[in-house]
């Protein structure tokens, strides 16, 4: 009790030293986003899939109560950094985003999207990382087309700020589901979480090669204590097992950060440790319960459509039974952005990142 007791006090602490909006221009010209549903601002909306949150009780929270396709309440991590970046908007999905829109930045991210191109397929159509590297390239002819060519459109990215949040469908929607795929049969979970980091290697050069040049990859949270695998394993802890294999493609994602910036010595590339960040939510399993009344049946999880939410969002740390709500996405994100630990990122927080001096692209 007095653990638990202590933790809600920290909750209330750091919500409460979270900044907002900050004042004048934001610190980078650009944000880009690529990611899953964590951070999807409206990409699914139109896709053929079951992984969408383009309706009530979704959204009950952010602006005018409508939903947007944000798998939460209110805010994600894509919209609580954009604030703390100082853009007085949120970065639009790359399905809406147009005109000149694009040179302040897009947000790729898809649910139930993975490194691997089959995650999330038993659900419907996602724009996989692969899919989402295309669309950017595709953005980066448009603002070569503004900016007159592609040489200024590569500076201009130089100067942006990237985050890359994905992995958890590659094991919630794919791993972990050994009666659909059969990666867990063929696989030990480090053998896994290996090919999953030589894959997702080969993207993040790919986004080097496009011009990116200061990049926060986002980590793993403890998956083994989201609402979802606790039910799977009818427990009220969190899954061990599940969280070793999630540590395993952390500590390898880590190592691959250090390789990116020693290979790419032009370049920054940071990791958030969400694993760590997230490590708040594991002993309190009375938090650990979905604010939303969720679906039994696809898409078993997420929330009931048009169902009253719980009234006390605010001290809920999971909105259906596999995202967060606005308030935990806002003390994690605010962490990532300004570390309150040293074990929050490697090598710095996405507030000194962005402080990095601006690399000119060469042709």
């Amino acid at each position: 009790m007095a653990c638990s007791a202590k933790i809600f006090f920290t909750i209330i602490f750091l919500v409460l030293n979270i900044k907002t909006l900050v004042e004048g221009a934001p610190q980078v010209p650009c944000y880009f986003i690529f990611g899953d549903s964590l951070l999807d601002n409206g990409n699914n909306n139109e896709l053929n899939t079951t992984a969408k949150a383009n309706y009530s009780p979704y959204g009950v929270d952010f602006r005018d109560g409508r939903p947007t396709g944000r798998f939460t309440n209110g805010r994600n991590t894509a919209d609580i950094l954009a604030e703390l970046l100082g853009f007085d908007h949120y970065i639009p999905p790359f399905a809406s985003a147009k005109d000149s829109d694009i040179l302040e930045g897009v947000n790729y991210a898809s649910g139930s999207a993975g490194i691997r191109n089959d995650s999330g397929s038993h659900l419907g159509d996602r724009i996989y990382l692969g899919r989402q590297l295309e669309n950017h390239q595709a953005t980066i002819s448009g603002i070569a087309n503004l900016l007159g060519n592609t040489t200024s459109a590569k500076k201009h990215l130089n100067k942006c700020l990237f985050i890359v949040g994905i992995g958890s469908n590659d094991y919630i929607n794919n791993y972990l589901l050994p009666e659909i795929y059969p990666s867990s049969h063929l696989c030990t979970p480090n053998q896994y979480a290996t090919a999953l980091i030589d894959q997702y290697s080969q993207h993040l050069r790919t986004l080097y090669e496009d011009g990116a040049r200061k990049v926060a990859l986002f980590g793993l949270g403890q998956i083994g204590c989201i609402p979802a695998e606790m039910k799977k394993h009818n427990t009220r802890i969190c899954v061990g097992s599940t969280n070793n294999a999630i540590q395993q493609f952390n500590s390898k994602l880590k190592s691959l950060v250090d390789d990116l910036n020693t290979n790419f010595p032009d370049a920054k590339f940071t990791y958030i440790n969400m694993y760590s960040i997230s490590s708040i939510i594991a002993p309190l399993s009375v938090f650990n319960r979905p604010c939303c009344k969720v679906l039994e049946t696809m898409p078993e999880g997420q929330c009931v459509p048009a169902e009253t939410p719980c009234s006390l969002r605010g001290i809920y740390l999971f909105y259906d039974d596999f995202h967060p709500t606005e308030i935990a996405n806002r003390i994690a994100t605010n962490r990532a952005y300004n570390a309150l630990l040293s074990s929050d990122a490697y090598p710095m927080d996405i507030r000194h990142l962005v402080m990095k001096n601006n690399i000119v692209y060469d042709e």
